[in-house]
């Protein structure tokens, strides 16, 4: 398994794995548009810096906003060393912060690598990496397979910042045919059952140095006051895909879209899962082969109302930095083209997010003009034009974002920051969450 200190988004072996993949010059895909960074005319302020404390360390995921405008997020690490979960809320004149929960380790879970989400009964609903009393999953000392947890809101209303959440875990991976290693965020069915991804586990393959197997899709269905999960897939058969970090999404059909960060040509791929009987059918609707096209894709993909997908690869195309590509239905195929290439050190590790124009917003971790990461945006127009709304510093605006953009009513834009801020408490920085105000 992982070392406990690697983020859920692999923001290391990514640098490292971009930094030394040779690129392929031949361009295999036209770009729709590569248009030139234009001025940055947006206010951004932090609104709040992680201290390693209580508040946590180490925002290695994005946010969840309620309708109310408060965010909710996750760190890595916190006081205990098992990461938290958090709230801030927005008072119009300042931000509140509340630390909802402190992960335990051992039997509960261990560092949430995947942001949380709300469920259909208001309850926040997460996984974490390690924890969880897994007895296949070690890294020196043991650490645990991962967990799928919720947290419900204290049952009468609370009047100081100091309000935990109750937390119940929901199900612990084993780190055999159930999967281990529960690294991304869930999605719920109409019917309140949850689905996503392990980045390893399952039956087939040996995906890495320590012989474990390639990762499942997974469902956790409720009966009473328990969660049985079943495998819907097991990745790793001959050529196929494998290590699935960015989840699943659905579409108007209950199919299931989702990217492996290896597997097909080696340089990862986008994946459909459909009902099939009773089981569900993998097919392979783009394998990455390294060079333009794009390499690695840690995050996974969304879907507009017309069933196109867009992603984002962390490594390769024509900059070398990264690419931002859709994935177009035609007649039972699929077209790839890429809409942006970036120049950097890794490009983003978060999936992407539409606004209601149909304008695309993500985070780089390693690009920008100080190659600390970026906020962009690509505007749709005749093409699709880049546009760069903050490059970080590493200092005390952060540095390292593997975050998704949330928007509030306002259109003002919020996100975290894996590593910089004010505080000396964290080597390079314990993080932060900073705001962009158009």
């Amino acid at each position: 398994m992982h070392n406990k200190r690697q983020s859920r988004r692999l923001l290391f072996r990514t640098i490292s794995r971009t930094a030394t993949v040779a690129l392929a010059m031949a361009i295999i895909f036209v770009l729709t548009v590569v248009a030139t960074q234009s001025v940055q005319a947006q206010t951004f302020n932090v609104i709040h810096n992680f201290t390693g404390g209580g508040d946590g360390a180490h925002p290695v995921a994005g946010l969840t906003i309620d309708r109310s405008g408060s965010l909710y997020g996750t760190t890595w690490d916190g006081s205990m060393g098992y990461g938290t979960v958090f709230r801030l809320a927005s008072t119009h004149s300042n931000w509140i912060f509340s630390p909802l929960y402190s992960f335990a380790g051992g039997n509960d879970g261990d560092n949430p690598g995947a942001r949380v989400v709300f469920g259909p009964d208001g309850r926040l609903y997460g996984t974490t990496e390690a924890g969880g009393g897994g007895t296949l999953c070690f890294f020196g000392a043991y650490i645990g397979c991962g967990t799928v947890f919720n947290l419900r809101p204290p049952a009468t209303a609370c009047k100081t910042a100091l309000c935990p959440w109750s937390e119940t875990v929901l199900y612990r991976f084993s780190g055999g045919v159930d999967g281990g290693y529960a690294n991304a965020e869930v999605v719920f069915d109409p019917t309140g059952a949850i689905y996503s991804t392990t980045a390893f586990g399952g039956k087939y393959g040996h995906c890495n140095a320590a012989g474990e197997a390639c990762g499942t899709a997974y469902k956790l269905t409720r009966s009473g006051d328990s969660w049985n999960e079943a495998v819907l897939y097991n990745f790793g058969q001959v050529r196929d895909a494998t290590e699935p970090l960015g989840g699943v999404i659905f579409d108007n059909a209950g199919n299931l879209y989702g990217t492996t960060y290896e597997g097909g040509y080696n340089y990862g791929t986008v994946f459909q899962l459909m009902p099939s009987g009773s089981g569900w059918t993998e097919t392979i609707l783009y394998q990455f082969n390294g060079g333009s096209p794009g390499e690695y894709p840690v995050a996974g993909v969304i879907i507009d109302n017309l069933g196109i997908l867009y992603g984002a690869t962390t490594a390769g195309g024509t900059g070398g930095g990264g690419t931002v590509f859709e994935l177009t239905p035609s007649s039972g195929n699929w077209i790839y083209t890429v809409l942006h290439s970036f120049t950097g050190g890794a490009g983003p590790e978060a999936n992407l997010t539409m606004d209601a124009a149909g304008n695309l917003y993500g985070t780089t971790v390693a690009d920008g003009t100080h190659g600390y990461g970026s906020v962009f945006k690509l505007t749709r127009a005749s093409g699709w034009t880049y546009t760069s709304l903050h490059d970080f510093t590493d200092g005390s605006d952060g540095g390292n974002p593997i975050s998704n953009i949330v928007f509030d009513a306002n259109g003002n834009l919020y996100g975290t920051t894996s590593k910089g801020g004010t505080s000396s408490n964290c080597y390079g920085g314990c993080g932060v969450v900073w705001e962009i105000t158009p």
